[in-house]
């Protein structure tokens, strides 16, 4: 334990040191207030008591003690008056301004040590009791981070198992989940409204866009000519019938599926389905997979038509730039071409 003595007397001071170190106590002194606040400032870590007389000339202990519990590296520290006043008002102050306690002098030394003891101690306590709340929040900070992580593999590893299962059930591929899981994380990485957690949420919640298609009879989603009427209004419904079974979830990478499942056939101009929304009322991960989804689509062969050149799918795309597509994220495409090229001939 280590104490600092403050008094203008040099025998008070001698008399103090005396007294403790028997208890095995190691010290510092001042006898001035202005030299005792340096001494605190460089020794605030190493210092567990200060025993401060109050009248000194220049500086009283007063003064001294507001300047220590003012400062937030110094504040915590325990103060003990030293005074030869015995007067209501003194003490008072001394209270008021932050001091634990009071000595009077002539030290009675029964008294001096009990108190030093008494106030030392609790400084000790609660100096561990405050490391043990900070060793205690970073545990269950960092136990709490680790079951949002698993959690959120987990939900990661189900998307992909969804996503197997509808491949299975439809004529979509599973390269074609993917690079549409990459074009659309790269259209959210240079979107300059999106952060790099946007990225990630769009990148695995995208392959959940046509998971509705599950719930869709199998003579139509497999039909291999043109749908009549009623058969596409069926077909539509995987928008909305995705919607209804991923909106129950709170987690944010289920909800973002929700919303993509739900939004990826709305139309800039407000014409797609199923709510016909417009422009920006479509949420951005909507927007996103909308593009993302018919651009790899038209550069790929399926079974009812062969793969577009990108010269051809440029055109398209630019053609229906502002009606069909955000005109922002058609730039975006355009001014990154190159590596939204790469992703596709994987």
């Amino acid at each position: 334990m280590h104490i600092l003595i403050v008094d203008d007397v040099a025998e008070n001071i001698q008399v103090a040191m005396s007294t403790l170190e028997e208890d095995g106590y190691s010290f510092s002194f001042a006898t001035q207030g202005s030299e005792a606040l340096k001494i605190i400032e460089r020794d605030a870590k190493q210092l567990d008591l200060i025993l401060l007389d109050i009248m000194m000339p220049e500086m009283d202990g007063f003064s001294v003690c507001e300047k220590v519990k003012k400062n937030p590296l110094t504040a915590t520290i325990p103060i003990i008056f030293l005074t030869a006043k015995t007067d209501i008002d003194a003490i008072s102050k001394g209270f008021s301004l932050g001091a634990v306690d009071y000595i009077t002098k002539p030290f009675h030394t029964e008294e001096l040590v009990a108190r030093v003891k008494t106030h030392t101690e609790l400084y000790t306590a609660k100096k561990l009791l405050q490391q043990n709340n900070i060793d205690l929040s970073q545990k269950v900070k960092f136990e709490h981070k680790r079951l949002l992580t698993e959690l959120e593999d987990n939900q990661k590893e189900m998307i992909w198992v969804l996503t197997e299962l509808m491949e299975s059930n439809s004529d979509e591929t599973g390269r074609h989940v993917r690079r549409v899981s990459e074009l659309s994380a790269l259209l959210a990485h240079h979107h300059p409204s999106l952060t790099d957690e946007d990225v990630e949420v769009i990148r695995y919640a995208s392959p959940m866009h046509d998971i509705g298609k599950l719930t869709i009879p199998h003579d139509i989603l497999h039909k291999p000519g043109r749908y009549t009427e009623d058969e596409f209004c069926a077909m539509k419904q995987h928008t909305t019938n995705a919607y209804q079974l991923l909106c129950g979830s709170n987690r944010k990478l289920m909800s973002a599926a929700a919303i993509i499942a739900h939004e990826h056939h709305e139309k800039w101009n407000g014409k797609g389905y199923p709510r016909g929304l417009k422009d920006t009322n479509i949420h951005i991960y909507g927007r996103i997979v909308a593009l993302a989804d018919v651009f790899d689509a038209l550069t790929h062969a399926r079974s009812y038509k062969p793969a577009w050149n990108i010269n051809e799918v440029l055109a398209y795309i630019k053609e229906h730039d502002g009606t069909q597509f955000d005109p922002e994220l058609v730039a975006i495409l355009e001014a990154n071409l190159d590596d939204f090229i790469k992703v596709i001939e994987v």
